[in-house]
C-alpha cells in the first residue's frame, strides 16, 4: 500500500510546541484525520488490507481516547463529499476546518521500514493560529494489533498530557536533568554487535551538545546528574524503564528531566530523540526527533544539536 507521504514532506520544517496558548473553558473543536500509510519494507506479503484496518482503529481509537480526556471535542470533518485525510493540501484543510468549526487538526502518517520496525509522524495544527502546535516522531516494533494499541496509547496519552491553560509559563527558568543520552539498536546487529567504545564517545558528545545549548538558553538551568547512582542511570537504560527518570531527576532537584536516544535504524541510518517530562508527576512534556540519512555516529552529535535548537529551545508563541 503506497500512497503520498504528505506528512512527510509538507510539514517537516513546522516547529512544534508543548502547549496551546489559550485556556478555553470548554472542550476544544479537534478533527482526527485519516492518518497515510508507507510500506517500504520489502515484504512479499500484502498486508494492505490489515494495514487499512489498522490505520482506520487507531484513528478511531484516538479520537475517543481524546474525547475520554475532557479537553477534546471531536468533530467530523469533510473534504469536498468525502473525508479529510492527512494527504490533503493545507489550504484545503483550513477551510474544511472552518467549516466544520474545528480549531485543532490531528493528522499524520505512518511508515513501516522493515519487518520489525514503523515510525509513527503526529501532527496538531492550530487553524486559527496557523502553526503546527505539536510534532512527535516515534517509533514502535512490530506490525500487528498488539503493536498499533500501543502506539496508539502512547500519542493519545501524549496529546491528553498538553495544558490548553500553559499560557504564561514562569518568567524564572525550570530546573532541568539532562542525562547522558543512550544508544537503542534496531539494526540488523543488534544482539551480536556490542555497542562499540567509538559509538560511547560519541554518545557523549551528543550529551555535551545538548547540555552545552541547553546551558546557554535562559530558558533552563541545568541540574547535576553526576551524583545519580541509580541503576537505570548507570547502566544507561532509562530509555526503557517506563520514565523513572522522574523521580531520579525530582531527587536531583529538577523541575523536568530528559532522556536523550540515539536509534540506530542501519548502520547508516539513524535517529535522535528526547523525551522531556515533568519531575513531579512523570508525565511526558515533549518529545522530538530528527533523522540522520546516510550518516555515521559522528554525525549523533550534530543531530542533538538540531534537535535541542530547533525542538527544546525553540521560541514558543505565535
Amino acid at each position: 500500500m503506497r500512497s503520498t507521504p504528505f506528512f512527510f514532506a509538507a510539514l517537516s520544517l513546522c516547529a512544534s510546541a508543548a502547549a496551546l496558548h489559550s485556556a478555553p473553558r470548554e472542550p476544544i473543536a479537534t478533527a482526527v484525520l485519516d492518518l497515510d500509510y508507507v510500506d517500504t519494507s520489502g515484504e512479499s506479503k500484502d498486508q494492505t488490507t490489515e494495514h487499512a484496518r489498522r490505520l482506520r482503529e487507531f484513528t478511531e481509537a484516538l479520537g475517543r481516547d481524546l474525547a475520554a480526556s475532557g479537553k477534546y471535542r471531536i468533530v467530523p470533518m469533510a473534504c469536498g463529499a468525502r473525508p479529510c485525510s492527512s494527504r490533503d493540501a493545507m489550504d484545503e484543510l483550513q477551510s474544511a476546518a472552518r467549516a466544520a468549526g474545528a480549531r485543532l487538526v490531528v493528522l499524520g502518517g505512518v511508515h513501516k521500514m522493515s519487518t520489525l520496525v514503523q515510525w509513527a509522524k503526529i501532527k496538531i495544527a492550530d487553524m486559527e493560529a496557523d502553526r503546527i502546535i505539536l510534532d512527535r516522531l516515534l517509533s514502535f516494533r512490530g506490525d500487528n494489533d498488539d503493536s498499533w494499541r500501543r502506539a496508539e496509547s502512547f500519542v493519545a496519552a501524549d496529546i491528553a498530557a498538553l495544558s490548553p491553560d500553559a499560557k504564561g509559563a514562569e518568567a524564572q527558568p525550570k530546573k532541568l536533568a539532562v542525562f547522558d543520552f543512550e544508544l537503542q539498536d534496531f539494526s540488523g546487529g543488534a544482539g551480536i554487535i556490542a555497542e562499540s567504545a567509538d559509538d560511547s564517545q560519541q554518545l557523549r558528545r551528543a550529551t555535551q551538545a545538548a547540555r552545552k545549548l541547553i546551558a546557554g538558553s535562559e530558558r533552563y538551568a541545568l541540574v547535576d546528574v553526576a551524583s545519580a547512582e541509580d541503576q537505570p542511570v548507570k547502566a544507561h537504560e532509562l530509555r526503557q524503564c517506563d520514565g523513572c527518570d522522574a523521580p531520579i531527576a525530582l531527587k536531583l532537584g529538577a523541575d523536568q528531566s530528559l532522556v536523550g536516544i540515539v536509534t540506530r535504524i542501519t548502520r547508516t541510518d539513524y535517529a535522535v530523540t528526547f523525551r522531556l517530562r515533568d519531575a513531579r508527576t512523570g508525565e511526558l512534556i515533549s518529545v522530538g526527533q530528527t533523522d540522520l540519512r546516510i550518516g555515521a555516529n559522528y554525525s549523533w552529535d550534530r543531530g542533538a544539536s538540531w534537535l535541542i535548537e530547533k525542538r527544546l529551545l525553540a521560541k514558543q508563541g505565535p
